[in-house]
C-alpha cells in the first residue's frame, strides 16, 4: 500500500482550486495521473509558508518545486506522460522552459509588480490568508522575490529600466500565447485526448491570467482573443476539479451530497442506537415470558417504530 501523499499549498478563488501557479500545476498533475493527494490549503494560517509552495509530503520525505513533485509522483507509478514518445517528452521539455522564459515573467509582473493589481487584489487576497502580523510581511516579500526573478532574466542590458524590461514581457508573453493557441488548434490537449505534463504546466500558468479580476488586465484581454486556450482551462476546471465556468459545483450535486450525508447520518444515529438497546436487554435480569400487552397505536394506525422516524 503506497504511502500517503499531503500536499500543502495556496487555496483558490474566481472558480480556481489555487490562485498560485506552481500549485495549480502540481494539483493538475495530480488529478491528470491519477495521485491519491490530500490538498491542504493555507488559510487564516498563524505561521509563515516554510520554503516554496507547494509542498508534498509523504511520511518522512518533503519536496517542493512542481519539477521535483512531478518526478516523485512518476516513481510512485503516477504518470501523466506513460503514453508519449521520446519526441513529444522533448517537445515538452521545451514549451516548459518556453513557458518560463516568456510567460511567467509576465504573469509575476500582472500579480507582483503592477501596481494596481497588487494594491487591490493580490496583496489583500494573500494577506487574507495568512494571521496578522504576518500579513504584513508575507505578500511583501512574495512581491520583492517576484521581482528579483524578472530582473535576473529580464533586466539586464539591453534593458536597463524598469519601463523597458515591462514592455519587453508583455510582448514576450503575447508571443507566448499565440504559439501555444497554434499548437493547441482544435485539439482537447497538446499531446491529443489525454491530459500530460505539458497541460498541466500550460493550465497552471494560463488559468490565473484567465480567471482572477484584476483592474489592470492587457494580459487577460490578450488569452481572450485564443478562444481555444480560453475552451481549454474551462475544460480542465469542469472535468477534472467539478467546476464549472462560472466556479460552482455542477448543479443539484451539492445538494445531493448533503442530503446523502445527512440519510447517512439518520441511519447510523438509529444504528447506534438499537445497538445499545441490546446491549441493554443482554445486561438486564432475564424474567418468563409474559403475555404481550395490546400495542398502542400512534395517530393514523401505524406502529410506531424507530424505523418509522428515518426521512426518506
Amino acid at each position: 500500500m503506497a504511502a500517503p501523499m499531503e500536499l500543502t499549498c495556496w487555496g483558490g478563488d474566481w472558480g480556481l482550486p489555487s490562485l498560485h501557479p506552481e500549485s495549480l500545476i502540481v494539483m493538475a498533475y495530480a488529478k491528470f495521473s491519477g495521485a491519491p493527494l490530500t490538498v491542504n490549503t493555507i488559510k487564516n494560517s498563524w505561521r509563515a509558508p516554510k520554503g516554496d509552495l507547494p509542498v508534498l509530503v509523504s511520511e518522512d520525505v518533503a519536496i517542493s518545486q512542481p519539477a521535483k513533485i512531478l518526478n516523485f509522483l512518476r516513481k510512485q507509478k503516477y504518470n501523466a506522460d506513460y503514453d508519449l514518445s521520446a519526441k513529444q517528452g522533448a517537445d515538452t521539455l521545451a514549451y516548459i522552459a518556453l513557458l518560463e522564459e516568456k510567460l511567467l515573467p509576465a504573469l509575476l509582473h500582472t500579480f507582483w509588480i503592477e501596481a494596481e493589481n497588487y494594491c487591490s487584489v493580490t496583496k489583500p487576497w494573500f494577506a487574507s490568508k495568512i494571521a496578522f502580523p504576518l500579513s504584513l510581511y508575507v505578500p511583501g516579500k512574495m512581491s520583492r522575490e517576484a521581482l528579483n526573478r524578472i530582473l535576473l532574466t529580464k533586466g539586464g542590458p539591453p534593458l536597463y529600466s524598469l519601463t523597458e524590461v515591462e514592455a519587453q514581457i508583455y510582448r514576450d508573453a503575447k508571443e507566448c500565447l499565440n504559439l501555444l493557441s497554434k499548437r493547441l488548434g482544435t485539439s482537447q490537449f497538446f499531446f491529443g485526448d489525454t491530459p500530460t505534463t505539458l497541460d498541466a504546466f500550460v493550465f497552471g500558468f494560463l488559468a490565473p491570467i484567465y480567471k482572477v479580476c484584476f483592474p489592470r488586465v492587457q494580459l487577460q484581454e490578450h488569452l481572450k482573443q485564443l478562444p481555444n486556450l480560453c475552451r481549454f482551462c474551462d475544460d480542465i476546471l469542469t472535468c477534472y476539479f467539478r467546476l464549472t465556468v462560472s466556479g460552482h459545483s455542477p448543479a443539484g450535486q451539492d445538494t445531493a451530497d448533503a442530503n446523502l450525508q445527512k440519510l447517512t447520518q439518520l441511519v447510523n444515529k438509529e444504528s447506534n442506537l438499537i445497538e445499545k438497546m441490546d446491549d441493554n436487554l443482554r445486561k438486564s435480569p432475564q424474567h418468563p415470558p409474559r403475555k404481550l400487552t395490546t400495542l398502542k397505536l400512534a395517530a393514523g394506525g401505524e406502529e410506531s417504530s424507530p424505523m418509522s422516524r428515518l426521512s426518506p
